[in-house]
């Protein structure tokens, strides 16, 4: 008589495992690659399984904001063209993604750099930093404010944190934080409609003037798609940035042998950016819907079936990547060897700024490899309570 074992308890999101995750998730992803997530969808947890369903337009995306914030209508939310599909999500991405074309982000290429060498000339001199602060928060804050037109770091500082929270499940959220959440939307969206307006009477040369005068075929934005895609372009363009920085930031400290091969081999700080991603991604779940029955290996999913991508997890599988969880440098510089990371999703919700933070981090990666030697913790990080953008809150080191 043979006796079935049941799944270990996923714990993953405990504040005891903030730091690392991962071993909580192998526990789970050896057992099934699905499990129960208690909050109304299922969990996926390995590659194979995650990439399929990321890469089938019959897979919905619609759905999150129901699932995860039920409330939302209700608390003024911003409904992100992230959470759509075609053809209003095909038409939202299409005006959008005019602003990130290759060679737009080419030209930001002197700003950026301009940009991480005043923030690591002031972090070495200070000598021993808070990083996240320093340098992680403000590259990617000043890039997509310079983007967009907005003048006001300072409000986009303090909300940004509160809406990160936010994308996360609201029975994790306290009620403090709920609230937190639907003042900073309240706030940031009052600022977005003074400046879609003003722009439309005097455009300049940012995104939000380009939205307000955008014809494309007959095709305009209405006030309320303008305003959702300017909320969700200031927050995924810097909020998981952020996390993406300071990730590698704290992988390198603990991994300096391979920050002295990127000192060495300056071509590998683009394929850096894929292995952080990778190693540490700063996005650790979204979900799916199922719009018909769906075959995925030797599951068959309901229409209405809704799944959570565990990112983070498929992200290690060992199925996947060779010797997952070591940090390694050279991973995706050996061509088409190496699997796909999910830290962008794939198919038609792959993130549309993934050309900016690759930039954004290449050339951080590149320029602290140059500049500093050593670099040594000057006091405990610190973690977000997020559970899908993850990262660190407090990163001291010392730099030299």
């Amino acid at each position: 008589m043979t006796t079935e074992l049941s799944p270990p308890v996923f714990d993953a999101f405990a504040p005891e495992h903030r730091p690392d995750p991962y071993s909580r998730y192998a526990l789970v992803r050896e057992a099934t690659p699905y499990l129960d997530s208690g909050f109304g969808v299922e969990f996926v947890t390995r590659h194979a399984e995650c990439t399929r369903i990321l890469s089938e337009t019959l897979w919905s995306h619609r759905d999150e904001a129901d699932l995860f914030h039920p409330e939302a209508a209700k608390a003024d939310l911003p409904t992100s063209f992230l959470w759509m599909d075609p053809p209003d999500h095909t038409r939202l991405r299409r005006l959008v993604s005019r602003a990130f074309t290759p060679k737009s982000v080419t030209d930001l290429r002197p700003r950026v750099t301009a940009l991480v060498t005043e923030l690591l000339d002031a972090a070495l001199a200070q000598g021993t930093v808070e990083a996240i602060e320093a340098v992680a928060y403000p590259l990617p804050l000043i890039v997509i404010c310079e983007l967009l037109g907005v003048e006001d770091t300072e409000l986009v500082h303090r909300v940004g944190p509160h809406l990160a929270r936010g994308f996360d499940p609201d029975l994790v959220l306290s009620a403090e934080e709920r609230t937190a959440r639907d003042q900073a939307s309240r706030d940031i969206l009052g600022h977005f409609r003074e400046l879609i307006a003003e722009r439309r009477v005097r455009p300049k040369d940012d995104l939000v003037s380009g939205l307000t005068q955008v014809y494309d075929g007959g095709d305009v934005l209405t006030e309320e798609e303008m305003l959702a895609t300017c909320v969700t372009m200031l927050i995924a363009g810097h909020e998981t940035t952020v996390n993406m920085v300071g990730n590698g930031l704290l992988a390198f400290q603990r991994h300096p042998a391979q920050l002295a091969l990127v000192r060495d081999h300056p071509e590998l700080a683009g394929p850096t950016v894929d292995e952080v991603l990778r190693y540490d991604s700063p996005v650790h779940m979204t979900t799916r819907t199922a719009t018909q029955d769906l075959v995925v290996g030797d599951r068959t999913f309901a229409e209405g079936h809704n799944v959570c991508i565990l990112v983070g997890s498929a992200n290690r599988d060992p199925r996947a990547f060779d010797d997952p969880d070591a940090f390694d440098v050279t991973r995706y510089a050996r061509g088409t060897a190496t699997p796909r990371h999910l830290g962008f999703a794939l198919g038609i919700h792959y993130c549309m700024g993934a050309a900016l933070a690759r930039l954004e981090g290449e050339i951080l990666f590149a320029e602290l490899a140059r500049r500093v030697q050593r670099m040594e913790l000057a006091g405990d990080p610190v973690y977000r309570p997020n559970l899908l953008i993850r990262g660190l809150r407090e990163l001291p080191l010392s730099l030299a």
